[in-house]
């Protein structure tokens, strides 16, 4: 009995090893896309952009050229950040805010934002914030060049 629970830790501890920073990567990348492709939609046409959050996206406590500059230079910066895993957590923030205020503000004044898939959305950038980028980003990279240089001046 002993020997087969070694061998199902020994198969989940490799698929832990590979598995987990490949599912990483592939959370990053799909959420990245999602709002970096909203961002590149408000760019195109700046005027009608702006007229949205005037009348459609209104977010309390910011005015319409505010809430449009803030929420498109976030769809268009933090997903970046995801993408190549750099603060990868703190890039998370934001989006995660955007995905709360699009379901419970907006959905809240109009049915078509209540989407299941904004909440989706929330669970991969809390896993993001809870768990980090993983191994293949930038931030892993730079956390083992951090480990190394501290165990290289002991």
């Amino acid at each position: 009995m002993a020997s087969i629970v070694g061998q199902v830790d020994g198969v989940i501890g490799r698929l832990n090893a590979w598995g987990a920073p490949l599912l990483q990567l592939a959370i990053r990348l799909w959420i990245a896309k999602v709002f970096f492709t909203s961002g590149l939609t408000k760019i195109q046409d700046w005027d009608t952009t702006v007229l949205l959050f005037a009348e459609e996206y209104k977010v309390p406590l910011l005015s319409p050229d505010v809430a449009a500059a803030l929420g498109t230079t976030f769809e268009l910066g933090m997903p970046v950040l995801l993408a190549v895993g750099l603060f990868s957590r703190l890039a998370a923030l934001p989006l995660l805010g955007m995905a709360l205020v699009i379901q419970f503000v907006l959905g809240a004044a109009n049915p078509a934002y209540d989407s299941v898939e904004h909440v989706y959305w929330m669970f991969l950038l809390l896993t993001i914030v809870v768990h980090g980028p993983g191994r293949l980003s930038l931030d892993g990279v730079l956390r083992g060049l951090c480990r190394n240089g501290k165990r290289n001046a002991t």
